[in-house]
């Protein structure tokens, strides 16, 4: 197993630091060995994809250097990185939605002959590079924006290998995969490894760690405080090192009676993706909303917060029930309903815009003078008080919330609908790509929110989080609502067998008891 200081490591570190606002790395070395996979684990804006943006050429480091082969290297840009055989795997993808898989995997050097593209050659290496990732059946034609976001992780971890590789770093590579998915990346990892390629893996998932990890280091606070065999490193104690104190695996609250209905949805409807799905979720309750990936989740709280316009059905509010024309986000908004979304990036937040303006977006009226001026500096004091309350770490509310860590960007969205005191909160993959710190403060957050008598529904790809905070769970099945179960029928099997039912036939589509 290497050591800091193996002769034979192929990326060697030394005091390596960088600053933005604040020092975000301080003083890292760190030795990455050809033939192993090194894990990378830390709280959000502990620094780890900093330093993966540092070793790729994304950004250069104010101090320390590294040495590439025993030979200083210093890339000035990704390009100059990649020519030396160093690649990324972003967790934010970097794929051109416009063209097709085939030119984005080669994208700039697509093949040509007398000045024209090599339509042939290009789909042939196209198809060998999927090939690696599982993707056989994939037209390479396809336009990447089509596709959805577990293929698309996919095609950009076929383009880093379809080049010549001697260093793959994988920035949360599975986040938006499928367990399937997820079995072929770890295979060609492990080809990758035999190949002698070294392998840095960033990722919160501690269970995916233990398993294919041989060495990992942890971050805190910018500085490595443990570089170790993973079998030595047991779970608890690597949490423990992440945020400097023992840490809980799931939030415990006290649950009281629900109180009235809060929401009401009935037929709702949206082409194949949501089909006659009705529910209700009371004042105080946290609905869960579980399913397979393709189930209607995400499509189901889009279509009620009015960013996707369903085809039929309606929504209604309060007790006695009130029905909302909901035909885009504002008119939810105004009925009392906010939504935090599963691409925070994507749809939540305004990535170059300071701290100040995206954790007050949903109040503005609050803070507007008569004429129609925004008083900048109620602005300032009100984003000031939510930074407070969700604990962000940032230099400053002036400072742009692209900068902030995946765990902080989500507190900054989450504190923007506590300001607005909505009464109902629709919850898509809330902690996905966040830290265990995060996550506890996630918790607690929702834990408050029923407590006060809000009403939330929440969507989760994972099962412990929705048994250990949900109220009752409902179930959804290619599109449709297979089941709802009470707090006291909610079991790992029972769950499972209704996300499956509406995709099976015969005998094998019974509920074995599962109320619908």
């Amino acid at each position: 197993m290497a050591r800091a200081g193996d002769p034979a490591a192929l990326l060697r570190i030394r005091g390596l630091g960088k600053s933005y606002a604040a020092p975000v790395l301080v003083d890292v070395e760190l030795d990455l060995v050809g033939g192993e996979v090194h894990a990378l684990v830390g709280a959000n804006g502990a620094g780890k994809s900093t330093l993966a943006r540092l070793i790729c050429g994304i950004d250069q480091a104010d101090t320390g250097e590294m040495e590439l082969e025993g030979a200083a290297y210093a890339p000035r840009g990704k390009r100059e990185a990649e020519r030396l055989g160093v690649h990324l795997i972003p967790q934010e993808l970097n794929l051109i939605a416009t063209l097709s898989v085939a030119e984005n995997l080669f994208l700039p050097r697509l093949p040509s002959r007398f000045g024209m593209l090599d339509r042939p050659r290009l789909e042939a290496a196209a198809r060998a590079a999927l090939a690696t990732v599982g993707l056989d059946g994939l037209d390479p034609w396809t336009v990447v924006g089509g596709l959805g976001v577990g293929h698309q992780q996919l095609v950009e971890i076929a383009k880093a290998l379809a080049h010549p590789c001697r260093m793959l770093i994988l920035d949360e590579p599975t986040a938006a995969l499928t367990s399937p998915e997820i079995e072929t990346l770890f295979g060609e990892i492990d080809r990758l490894r035999r190949a002698g390629v070294a392998l840095v893996y960033v990722s919160h998932r501690m269970e995916e760690i233990q398993r294919i990890a041989d060495r990992t280091t942890v971050l805190r606070d910018g500085r490595v405080v443990h570089t170790g065999p993973t079998a030595e490193l047991p779970t608890a104690r690597a949490l423990q090192l992440m945020v400097g104190r023992e840490v809980a695996r799931a939030m415990s609250r006290e649950r009281a009676a629900p109180g009235a209905v809060a929401l009401t949805v009935e037929g709702l409807s949206r082409g194949e993706l949501v089909d006659n799905v009705s529910f209700t979720v009371r004042r105080g309750e946290i609905l869960g909303v579980a399913g397979l990936v393709g189930s209607g989740r995400t499509e189901l709280l889009r279509a009620v917060f009015g960013a996707d316009a369903p085809d039929a059905g309606r929504v209604l509010v309060g007790d006695p029930p009130r029905r909302v024309k909901i035909e885009q986000p504002s008119d939810a908004v105004r009925a009392g309903i906010g939504m935090v979304p599963e691409d925070r990036k994507e749809q939540g937040l305004l990535l170059q815009e300071p701290v100040r303006v995206n954790a007050t977006l949903a109040r503005l009226s609050a803070m507007t003078h008569r004429g129609g001026w925004l008083d900048l500096e109620a602005e300032r004091g009100v984003a000031e008080q939510s930074r407070d309350a969700m604990a962000v770490r940032c230099s400053s509310v002036e400072q742009p919330v692209r900068e902030l860590s995946g765990g902080n960007q989500q507190k900054v969205l989450i504190g923007r609908w506590l300001l607005r005191d909505v009464d109902v909160l629709l919850f898509d993959e809330p902690t996905r790509g966040i830290d265990v710190e995060a996550k506890e403060m996630v918790y607690r957050v929702l834990g408050e929110l029923a407590a006060a008598g809000k009403a939330l529904v929440v969507v989760s790809s994972e099962l412990e989080e929705l048994l250990a905070i949900c109220d009752r769970i409902a179930v959804m099945s290619a599109g449709k609502m297979a089941a709802t179960l009470e707090r006291d029928e909610c079991t790992h099997e029972r769950i499972m067998t209704a996300a499956f039912s509406n995709y099976l036939s015969g005998p094998d589509a019974v509920l074995h008891g599962a109320s619908a």
